[in-house]
């Protein structure tokens, strides 16, 4: 290899690495200043090209970022000079280059991509997209469609972000969007710990969604719910490592080597949410993280604090009361209370939840807690039916065949 292909190779590894670390930052500043979403990435792709072909022989610059998105403004600011409705928006906008990027910048542009008007679908591309530093061809594979399909849903998103009008800006009242940009944080995070897809989970997805809440919680360290998400993530990705066996089986709680759990980022998590909870403004994230930090400080599963444990789901049921919250609180009342009581409390969510395969998974294992094991594998089985994740379709023809096998 030449020395020219080692400065090229070592200038794409570092135009790669910005683009994933100041993507939101430097859509979000371009996009403020011109009012344009798809003028500000086709220029800063340009950009990005201009880099790769002059940094080799030049050199980096000082400021790489800074670079980036002055070179990225004059072509702007170029292509508006050749048109009419252009020149009208710079005599606007003027043409003096913004500064790098900030904190408000890289937060307007995931607030723009998580916007309450947006499809869910929508929030999840352009996050990927534009705040994460994703490529199209990434995110096509994380979400197991062709490239094709994976830029056109894009291209609809950027439109419809155009369409209706949604600014690249900080909202008056960031805390009205606010749920909305901890939803689509925690989707993207849940998406990539197990997937709804074929793969059993997509790892690049889980970092992506940690690193956008570590962000957010940066950014916004007065807000107790940014920082009982992170706390959150962080408690499930402590335990990543032992989720799944050498063979690819899931590895349910009550089994996995707590020795391999990665302490230092548990008590992180717990500082992040002690203080996040000093704060004085419960919310749901901040309570589910207590729930995971109880089964993460537990010395074992057996010696898990069931009763405190339901307590919080309790709290959360006031806060969130989704019948997905009542079967986890269902879950805890088998442990602190008795298996009959719990499948009592699973069988009052019949209505709301016969079509989701958890309830019938919970379900199947009470009655198998209670001797019933005819009724438990109609449940697994129809749990199998209703499950398209593999690890967990392995998982519960696991259980089938051990309902299957005759009662010792």
């Amino acid at each position: 290899m030449t020395s020219t292909d080692r400065a090229s190779e070592h200038v794409a590894d570092l135009v790669d690495r910005l683009w994933r670390a100041e993507a939101a930052g430097m859509l979000g500043v371009l996009s403020r200043r011109l009012g344009d979403f798809d003028l500000a990435e086709e220029a800063l792709a340009e950009a990005v090209t201009a880099a790769l072909k002059i940094w080799p022989d030049e050199g980096v610059p000082a400021s790489p970022t800074g670079w980036l998105v002055t070179t990225a403004w004059r072509k702007a600011v170029d292509r508006l000079r050749r048109e009419a409705v252009g020149r009208d928006k710079l005599a606007r906008v003027g043409a003096e280059p913004p500064p790098p990027p900030g904190v408000d910048d890289r937060l307007a542009m995931i607030f723009a991509c998580c916007h309450p008007d947006l499809s869910e679908a929508t929030r999840v591309a352009l996050t990927l997209y534009a705040a994460c530093g994703l490529t199209t061809a990434e995110i096509a594979a994380a979400f197991l469609v062709p490239v094709p399909t994976m830029a056109q849903r894009l291209a609809r998103a950027k439109k419809q972000l155009r369409q209706q009008g949604i600014r690249v800006e900080l909202p008056e009242d960031a805390s009205t969007r606010l749920p909305a940009v901890l939803a689509v944080i925690y989707l993207v995070f849940n998406e990539g710990y197990l997937s709804s897809g074929r793969s059993a989970q997509r790892r690049e997805l889980a970092r992506e969604g940690l690193d956008l809440a570590r962000q957010l919680a940066r950014m916004l360290p007065r807000e107790p719910e940014v920082a009982g998400l992170t706390a959150l993530l962080e408690l499930h990705e402590a335990r990543a490592a032992t989720r799944f066996d050498s063979w690819g089986r899931i590895v349910l709680l009550e089994h996995q080597d707590r020795r391999q759990w990665d302490e230092a980022l548990m008590e992180r998590a717990a500082l992040r949410l002690r203080a996040a909870v000093r704060q004085g403004r419960p919310g749901p994230y901040q309570v589910q993280a207590g729930i995971a930090a109880l089964h993460a400080f537990a010395v074992s599963y057996e010696a898990t604090h069931w009763a405190e444990v339901r307590s919080l789901y309790d709290r959360l049921r006031a806060l969130d009361p989704s019948p997905v919250v009542l079967l986890g609180r269902a879950v805890a009342t088998r442990f602190a209370i008795g298996p009959a009581e719990a499948l009592a409390e699973v069988d009052d969510l019949r209505d709301r939840l016969d079509g989701y395969h958890l309830w019938h998974a919970a379900r199947a294992d009470l009655l198998a807690a209670l001797d019933r094991r005819a009724e438990a594998l109609a449940a697994a089985e129809r749990a199998l039916d209703l499950t398209t994740n593999p690890a967990e379709r392995e998982l519960m023809s696991r259980r089938i065949g051990d309902l299957r096998r005759p009662a010792a």
